[in-house]
């Protein structure tokens, strides 16, 4: 965990966080912690920010912010580069997907839906707003998710108080003040500390909703505690995707889409291929074109140009994927590519292949979430469909074949929430995106994203007194 340390701020000595560099160790900066008291008067600001603030408004502060997320797209993926590890030109892109979802949602409207207009009266469906939302992000892509959560609650009306991982938090801070500069103050705050700050956000009886984005373990947490309070949440958790290859797919062909979708971000993503399925007669094939690619990777420093795959972000993940494959290892699967943990200070760990693992080693039956991909074998298609569905989780999935309406077909039977044919964990910020089981409630993205951050209403009246058109 990243340590807490005195320092001198703008209001005299105050706690503040130490953020690691995970390529060498090095302090990428420091980052102030807000304390108790202090995150009270934060999320009473915001509670009386909220109603002051109108739709047209809300709407051209997103556009202004996505406009100067943009022109600083280069400065936020240097700061995601120096706490997060991947590579620039990959956190560059991150931010500017930030701006896109600040974008895309200051064009969304929250229309009245008519519901009856007869006879018997007139009845419609208004979207109002919750009023203070909590928002917890991760360390993974911690700029993306951020804007994710803070666009459409803010568009939908809302004030958010947002707190990102203490791992990653100084990209998600600048990212706030580009917000707080565009938006009325108190609207849109971002706190930083460890896990008491978060439950104490979660359970501040004026914090009206939880959105959370993290682990499946934290997220029951996140649950009980806004359950306590009877506020709603929108969880998006972990994911143990299966990728199903079928046997008329080529590895040649498709060997490197399958890889960067396994290993974006090296590996550290909630919905990725975290376990592939291939016909046990082209087994080795697959096997041996995954790894020529895995072999052939540039695996660095994030800040130095050709890499490929950062280092593993933080310290517990980095020690995780090497047991997982340590123990794969001693139940008798084989590397083909990688295998153990690379030298040096940062904590990489190179692109690994594992063949002959089983559905009940850890390294298949968990969530990675790192750079370590389990090939396992297969002898029918129903067969792979069973065991690809027979896991707690359901974020996302895919079939992969070179006749695609034979693969539309098994997709559809995939139990996730969003099924992929030739492809895996591509997104649009139109495209509503969430999990089934223990991958989360609710969902992000799109019109139904907007509907999380807020409360149904239906207004009634009879229909002597509906107004004529």
């Amino acid at each position: 965990m990243p340590e807490h340390r005195r320092g001198r701020g703008e209001g005299g000595v105050v706690s503040v966080l130490d953020v690691y560099n995970p390529a060498d160790g090095s302090v990428a900066g420091q980052v102030p912690v807000c304390d108790e008291a202090r995150l009270g008067q934060v999320i009473e600001q915001a509670h009386r920010a909220w109603p002051g603030v109108p739709p047209r408004a809300r709407r051209e502060a997103l556009l202004a912010a996505a406009k100067a997320v943009s022109a600083q797209a280069r400065a936020l993926g240097e700061l995601i580069t120096r706490e997060q590890g991947k590579p620039l030109a990959m956190a560059v892109a991150e931010a500017f997907a930030a701006a896109a979802f600040l974008r895309y949602n200051a064009g969304l409207a929250l229309e009245p839906e008519v519901l009856r207009e007869d006879r018997r009266g007139y009845a419609e469906l208004v979207r109002r707003p919750l009023g203070v939302v909590a928002a917890v992000t991760p360390w993974n892509f911690p700029v993306a998710v951020a804007a994710a959560k803070l666009a459409p609650a803010l568009r939908a009306g809302n004030a958010v108080v947002l707190k990102p991982s203490p791992y990653a938090p100084l990209a998600t801070v600048r990212l706030g003040e580009i917000l707080a500069e565009a938006m009325p103050p108190g609207l849109c705050t971002v706190v930083c500390g460890d896990g008491a700050l978060g439950t104490a956000l979660a359970t501040h009886p004026l914090v009206r909703k939880v959105s959370f984005t993290g682990s499946t373990a934290t997220g029951r947490a996140v649950a009980a505690q806004a359950a306590d309070g009877i506020k709603p949440v929108l969880l998006e958790l972990g994911g143990n995707d299966a990728g199903i290859v079928l046997d008329d797919a080529d590895p040649a062909a498709l060997a490197e889409q399958v890889f960067w979708d396994s290993f974006a971000n090296n590996g550290q993503a909630c919905v990725l291929v975290k376990r592939l399925y291939v016909p046990r007669s082209r087994a080795a094939e697959w096997v041996e074109a995954l790894a020529a690619r895995a072999d052939s990777v540039v695996v660095g420093d994030g800040m130095v140009r050709g890499t490929q795959l950062g280092p593993v972000s933080t310290p517990a993940q980095h020690e995780r994927i090497a047991a997982l494959v340590a123990a794969a290892l001693r139940d008798g699967a084989k590397s083909a590519a990688g295998g153990k943990p690379g030298e040096g200070p940062g904590l990489f760990y190179p692109p690994t292949i594992l063949a002959g693992v089983t559905d009940g080693m850890a390294v298949a039956a968990e969530e990675q979430f790192g750079p370590a991909l389990p090939v396992l074998a297969y002898d029918t298609e129903d067969e792979a469909l069973a065991r690809a569905n027979d896991s707690s989780f359901g974020l996302g999935g895919s079939v992969w074949s070179a006749d695609p309406e034979r693969a539309w077909r098994l997709a559809g039977r995939l139990e996730c929430g969003t099924a992929w044919v030739n492809a895996h964990a591509d997104f649009a910020p139109d495209q509503p995106f969430g999990g089934l089981k223990h991958s989360g409630i609710g969902v992000e993205n799109g019109t139904a994203g907007l509907h999380e951050y807020t409360a149904a209403q239906v207004r009634c009246r009879p229909a002597d007194q509906v107004s004529p058109l």
